[in-house]
């Protein structure tokens, strides 16, 4: 494992115990953390990707289950709280350099290409009131731009 990230030139830190904390970086979603666990019988890949929605949670549902259908070697669930996450198990015989990269390939084009769509969807009313906000005050409006199509559907 150790050798593996160390090829792919992966940001990461051995945390012990068969655990390697990864972090990849994005352009949506600024970086995803990622897990891997040397298990007994397989590698665990654990990615959060985003806290609980406020707001669509059917939409968004059924817009993970769609995506689960075309990803590799992970896919999306959510936890006790409703964060959701991509989770992984691929048998140790399994795992080389370029399967690693790979795999955590998919999870940071899941995570970051998904970003922006799972916000739209699950949080469109935070991002119009903080677009609001925003505008009454002068502020910024840069890192709000990918949402334009909210407030332009609203008017």
């Amino acid at each position: 494992m150790r050798s593996a990230l160390a090829a792919n030139e992966l940001d990461h830190q051995d945390k012990g115990d068969g655990r390697f904390f990864v972090t990849l970086p994005g352009t949506k979603k600024l970086q995803t953390n990622c897990w891997l666990i040397v298990a007994e019988h397989a590698l665990l890949v654990e990615a959060f990707v985003c806290r609980q929605v406020d707001e669509s949670h059917e939409d968004v549902y059924r817009f993970l289950l769609r995506r689960n259908a075309k990803l590799y070697g992970v896919h999306y669930t959510i936890d006790g709280n409703g964060d959701i996450y991509l989770v992984g198990r691929l048998p140790h015989h399994a795992i080389t350099e370029d399967e690693l990269d790979r795999v955590l390939g998919q999870v940071l084009e899941a995570a970051d290409g998904d970003f922006n769509t799972l916000l739209e969807l699950g949080f469109a009313t935070a991002i119009r009131r903080e677009w609001a906000w925003r505008e009454s005050r002068g502020e910024s409006l840069a890192n709000l731009q990918p949402f334009k199509s909210l407030i332009d559907r609203e008017d």
